[in-house]
């Protein structure tokens, strides 16, 4: 218990230092600005503390939101610089009507857990009663239009009318940004003669510049940057003309389980007919991701929309029909069985039992890089809530118990290295801390 406490006093420590007083900087120095999936994770942790900061999160979120619906990947503090690719880089408004004057944005979006991140501010707010349950759930009804035109803008200008997955036009739209994933659709950008230059401040900020991804999957990213503004961020001119479409089971399953909570929530404000669109999106979505799962592993599979082909790379994307919720129980115990197995959370050599990015069995397989092998406390936060929610209990206590072991040097690294169990990236990261304090207080 005393480690616990300890955990819990630095977790929230790191949160309040990181704050501005508006917004969480994701990390101290590395992203000083707030990144959309980041945030919804820092208001869940920030709800078991300060429901006010947590609520303010997400508002001053939502404050970039774009005209048609769009939550963009990052709004950028106009009291912080030198982050790469900003402002001046990405000139949403100046391509797009869509997009606000202020705040600054960024153009392409993030994975939808927003409703998941209401959901369960409203259920801690729900434990303490009034006068904080009222307070929020009033905050709820205000917050609901801004979620629900962030569903629709997915359902409209997202959702492959032939898959059903969610399309997107950049890594980085995925939070996987480097992901082994995503090697085939990314060997098919070819950067143009119009690249800016520019110069990376990314890798001054970690102890082993191979963490990161490298210089040439960084000309690629901000090449797509490029294409989306000669587009005009407009989802159908890049259908016509992105060199990058793919659909993504991962981002496609949050979609679906968010759906599902964002309709609970429509049915308890009385939005009776919002419900059932919403019920729909999450049956689509949920639909699209289980015609998805590979045969062979048992995983689910991303398709490069270009070329059609599946994308069977090990990834812990695979597990994402764990993640969209109701499912059938076969391929529930298979994908329990597996992200417990050898092949992921329990290989003989990991320190903590916790899943890797990607799988060790895989060539791609790189520990200390990124998205490439190091595991994610924050992913594992969201497999955990999914567990719990469809009943895996053991399965979710075992990774939880696992996570916070990892977690009980109290850096609170971006990721963490399977076979040393050393912190990587970005130390003191937010988002790390808030699936802490929220992991602690389901241990109460």
């Amino acid at each position: 218990m005393t480690g616990s406490l300890s955990i819990a006093a630095r977790a929230a420590y790191i949160l309040r230092d990181n704050s501005t007083g508006v917004i969480t900087k994701a990390a101290p120095s590395l992203y000083p600005h707030q990144w959309s999936w980041d945030a919804a994770f820092n208001a869940i942790g920030l709800a078991t503390i300060d429901l006010p900061r947590a609520r303010l999160e997400l508002d001053s979120l939502f404050a970039g939101q774009w005209r048609n619906g769009l939550l963009p990947h990052i709004v950028f503090d106009p009291a912080a610089d030198g982050y790469w690719p900003g402002p001046a880089q990405w000139e949403c408004a100046a391509h797009s009507e869509e997009a606000p004057a202020e705040p600054a944005t960024s153009g392409i979006i993030d994975p939808p857990v927003h409703a998941i991140a209401v959901d369960r501010i409203l259920a801690i707010a729900s434990s303490l009663g009034d006068p904080e349950y009222s307070r929020t759930l009033e905050w709820v009804r205000g917050i609901y239009p801004r979620l629900l035109a962030w569903h629709r803008f997915l359902a409209r200008d997202r959702a492959d009318k032939q898959t059903g997955l969610m399309t997107l036009f950049h890594g980085w739209e995925s939070g996987t940004d480097n992901s082994p994933r995503w090697d085939g659709p990314y060997a098919g950008v070819e950067v143009g003669p119009g690249l800016p230059r520019y110069q990376r401040k990314d890798k001054a900020h970690v102890a082993d510049a191979a963490q990161r991804p490298t210089d040439r999957e960084y000309d690629r990213y901000l090449w797509l940057i490029e294409e989306a503004k000669r587009a005009s961020y407009d989802a159908g001119l890049l259908r016509q003309r992105g060199s990058f479409q793919v659909g993504d089971v991962l981002f496609t399953a949050i979609y679906a389980c968010a759906s599902d909570l964002l309709a609970s929530l429509a049915v308890r404000l009385s939005e009776g007919e919002d419900a059932a669109e919403l019920k729909d999106y999450a049956a689509q979505a949920r639909a699209a991701v289980f015609c998805h799962v590979d045969e062979a592993s048992g995983l689910a599979a991303d398709v490069d929309l270009r070329t059609r082909a599946w994308l069977k790379t090990e990834t812990i994307a695979g597990f994402a029909p764990l993640i969209a919720g109701v499912m059938p129980l076969k391929l529930r115990k298979r994908q329990v069985s597996l992200l417990l197995g050898e092949r992921w959370a329990g290989h003989p050599t990991f320190k903590f039992a916790v899943p890797p990015s990607t799988t060790p069995y895989s060539a791609a397989y790189n520990p200390a890089c990124y998205w490439r092998g190091p595991a994610w406390p924050v992913f594992t936060w969201l497999l955990t809530w999914a567990l719990s929610r469809t009943g895996e209990y053991a399965a979710a206590a075992a990774l939880r118990t696992a996570s916070l072991a990892q977690l009980a040097d109290e850096t609170f690294g971006e990721y963490y290295h399977p076979v040393t169990g050393a912190p990587l990236g970005s130390l003191h990261q937010s988002w790390t801390a808030a699936v802490a304090l929220d992991w602690l207080l389901e241990q109460e």
